[in-house]
């Protein structure tokens, strides 16, 4: 791909936004649909909080100033939308967000796309008792393997404190794992 300016250019030019939408989606796709499935869980709300985000990130490009990565930007939007959308179902269907995350745990082994066997099942469950900044952290190192850098600017947080939050969430998962 050609550099990030003039791939935005690209985006924003009416002549050449198809294709490049097409290049965009084909690259990010993918990784944002992982990302977003950590924090939902469900496959068919993945689907559906992914959809929103590249609305969103379509919608919104002119908006943005480049102080971050592209990557990073589209990252912050599907993870505002992930958690905005847990928040959102978890209040219309009475619950809140632990518990709905709890009943989501249950039914992922019904699950076709859920490929995990009972230690995934207990971590994700683990994963539930942390607060949401050490799920987010925890599941953007471990799952999708980002650098701290990198979850620094999705999340506008400090390297240092991404860094405890990591570690914090680490022992109270262990905790759990050996408790439980």
């Amino acid at each position: 791909m050609t550099n990030e300016k003039e791939f935005i250019a690209q985006l924003l030019n009416p002549k050449t936004q198809n294709a490049a939408f097409q290049t965009l989606l084909s690259q990010y796709q993918k990784p944002l649909y992982s990302h977003i499935r950590n924090i939902v869980l469900n496959h068919d709300d993945a689907d559906d909080v992914l959809q929103n985000t590249f609305v969103k990130v379509f919608r919104y490009l002119k908006n943005f100033k480049g102080e971050s990565k592209l990557f990073s930007w589209m990252y912050r939007i599907a993870t505002n939308e992930a958690l905005t959308f847990l928040s959102q179902k978890a209040k219309s269907n009475g619950l809140t967000s632990e518990a709905l995350q709890n009943k989501t745990i249950e039914n992922l082994k019904a699950d076709t796309y859920f490929d995990g066997d009972e230690i995934q099942i207990k971590l994700q469950k683990a994963l539930v008792t942390l607060p949401e900044k050490q799920q987010l952290v925890f599941k953007m190192k471990y799952f999708e393997e980002l650098k701290y850098e990198e979850i620094s600017e999705i999340l506008g947080t400090s390297i240092g404190a991404l860094k405890a939050s990591y570690h914090h969430a680490v022992k109270k998962i262990e905790l759990y794992v050996t408790s439980n």
